[in-house]
């Protein structure tokens, strides 16, 4: 019952996890440094993604974006109105010598709840839908082996659904967007929906964050 107030609430106070926000300054896209790789998950809402995934031991560095649809350089306004195609997703780079795609893959299934349907809590639309890209046929085929490995740990009561396509294009978001989490804690979103989403992911995957999260 509270999650289920919690929810409500949620919809009706904060409506999706950047209500409120305003400007088109875009995000600069950086390039892989050498022998730096990239890889593209979308998980809801990437105010809390963006965070989990930047607390894991060789990740240099997360952009929040949008991936997965049709529509070129959208904003966040285009992407909230369903009718680009595009998820909120996170570009993760990050050094394959101190991680593993295989480990960030992982780390990506317990960062969201994968089970949800075009939604994460409270958020709901396909612009939350769970989404996990692949650059090459070894990745494509390490996210459907950790799906089926999540599948039969019953982690989840229910099945996976995320989706697992090509990698297309990543477009970074407004620069508001970049390192939310950490920027304002105050905000009654962060507090109610991504807060807890960190904290669980803190639990599930400490072994591999890097050590200053560890004591969390």
């Amino acid at each position: 019952m509270k999650r289920i107030i919690l929810y409500v609430a949620c919809s009706l106070f904060f409506a999706g996890c950047a209500l409120g926000q305003a400007g088109n300054d875009f995000a600069t896209l950086p390039k892989p440094k050498p022998g730096e790789e990239v890889a593209t998950f979308g998980g809801g809402c990437f105010w809390s993604m963006s965070e989990a995934m930047s607390e894991l031991k060789g990740v240099n560095k997360v952009v929040s974006g949008y991936a997965g649809g049709t529509t070129r350089n959208p904003s966040y306004e285009d992407v909230s109105s369903r009718t680009t195609g595009h998820a909120e997703c996170v570009q993760v780079y990050y050094d394959p010598k101190v991680i593993s795609y295989a480990t960030l893959a992982h780390a990506f299934f317990f960062a969201h709840d994968p089970t949800e349907l075009n939604r994460q809590g409270p958020d709901e639309g396909t612009d939350y839908r769970s989404i996990a890209f692949y650059r090459t046929p070894l990745e494509k085929e390490i996210l459907l082996n950790t799906i089926k490995q999540v599948n039969a740990s019953k982690h989840y009561p229910d099945p996976i659904v995320t989706q697992v396509v090509s990698f297309s294009v990543f477009y970074p978001a407004e620069k508001y967007h970049q390192g939310y989490y950490r920027l304002h804690g105050d905000n009654p979103y962060i507090g109610a929906v991504s807060e807890p989403k960190v904290m669980k992911f803190r639990k599930a995957e400490k072994a591999e964050l890097k050590p200053e999260f560890q004591q969390n």
